[in-house]
């Protein structure tokens, strides 16, 4: 008999799940998209029993926003949200304003984040944890590990492996306790849950609830069958991939329009040959075009930073790691987007700017 999942309830609005045992005013705003953003919601909740708020980047600020006028809010923590130029002041502001108000603001995250915004983030007494060598899983794991239980470092553990950050030193350290197989498939299946899941919010919360409990992926009910059904999806994919992608000098593209682009652009920088892969698919609801961005293991191009100014100059916003990174884009300007970064990766003067 299959086992029916049972769905805790949530407030689909603002995301938030509330424990109706224990309110809390400690609340976790974290990434939705990844296995680092849920893991590190888990790990924070196994650290202070808190409310969860699951948003992907262009959601934070409404999310904040949210919470701008919570009497009941004493501790803001925000995790593996990286800012971008279109939202690093409203967001200095806001904690800024909530700083005021005596509410105690962690930040903890693994993009990249200008020298000045942190200096700024310093002096509103933002507690910050920041560094780009690990993934934020990670660094919550090494923050907090002695409040933490035996299993957390499993949790963080599948977080390093599904953000390609398994080799750096704290992660490094973390994978050797395990076998490597064994930690391979439950990230992959705990990332296909994800993924798949991206508009069940109360599933996603449901997620963080059972890392948190210290469950590993192929014990929570139903992970295994439904993370089959997405790799018979992205199977598929591939031919789709091959067939649609469009091939420029200096990159390869492609719109998706009955998936999401992050699931495509891995095949789309592989099967091209190209040294970096671009997918994307419409947003109708809100005019616009969510994009992802891969580049090779060899290519010296921060693509995060050129991704973040291009998206700028277009009216949209963007930026993230050098490897792996996303956007926003405007409807209208999708095109000239591609165009531009085709350019831009052609040019001698990016790969000086942007050299990693």
């Amino acid at each position: 008999m299959p086992i029916k999942l049972i769905k805790k309830p949530a407030l689909k609005k603002t995301l938030v799940k509330t424990k109706k045992s224990r309110r809390t005013k400690t609340i976790c705003v974290s990434h939705k998209e990844d296995a680092d953003g849920i893991s590190s919601a888990a790990l924070i909740n196994q650290v202070f029993g808190c409310d969860s708020i699951l948003v992907d980047y262009p959601g934070m600020m409404d999310a904040l926003e949210l919470l701008r006028d919570d009497h009941t809010l004493k501790k803001l923590i925000i995790c593996d949200l990286g800012l971008n130029k279109q939202n690093t002041g409203p967001f200095v502001d806001l904690l800024a304003e909530l700083i005021k108000k005596r509410v105690s603001v962690t930040y903890i995250d693994h993009h990249d984040l200008d020298s000045k915004i942190i200096a700024k983030l310093k002096k509103i007494k933002v507690k910050l944890i920041h560094n780009t060598t690990e993934c934020t899983a990670v660094l919550v794991y090494d923050t907090f590990r002695k409040k933490l239980p035996e299993h957390s470092s499993f949790i963080a553990t599948c977080a390093a492996i599904t953000d390609y950050m398994e080799e750096r030193p704290v992660a490094t350290k973390l994978l050797q306790m395990y076998d490597r197989q064994f930690a391979l498939i439950s990230a992959t299946v705990l990332t296909y849950n994800i993924v798949g899941h991206q508009k069940d919010f109360d599933y996603l919360l449901y997620l963080v609830d059972e890392l948190s409990e210290s469950k590993y992926p192929h014990e929570i009910p139903n992970a295994f069958e439904f993370a089959q059904i997405q790799v018979g999806k992205l199977a598929e994919m591939i031919s789709k991939v091959k067939k649609s992608m469009k091939i420029l000098k200096n990159l390869a593209y492609m719109e998706m329009v009955d998936s999401g682009a992050s699931g495509a652009v891995n095949f789309v920088l592989g099967l091209s040959g190209k040294d970096v892969g671009i997918a994307y698919k419409e947003r109708i609801d809100h005019g616009i075009y969510a994009v992802s961005v891969r580049g090779s293991r060899s290519y010296n191009v921060h693509l995060g930073k050129l991704v973040s100014s291009l998206s700028a100059e277009l009216g949209g916003s963007g930026g993230g790691h050098d490897k792996a990174c996303g956007a926003v884009i405007p409807k209208d300007k999708i095109k000239k987007f591609v165009s531009k970064m085709n350019s831009e990766l052609g040019s001698e003067s990016a790969h000086i700017k942007y050299k990693i």
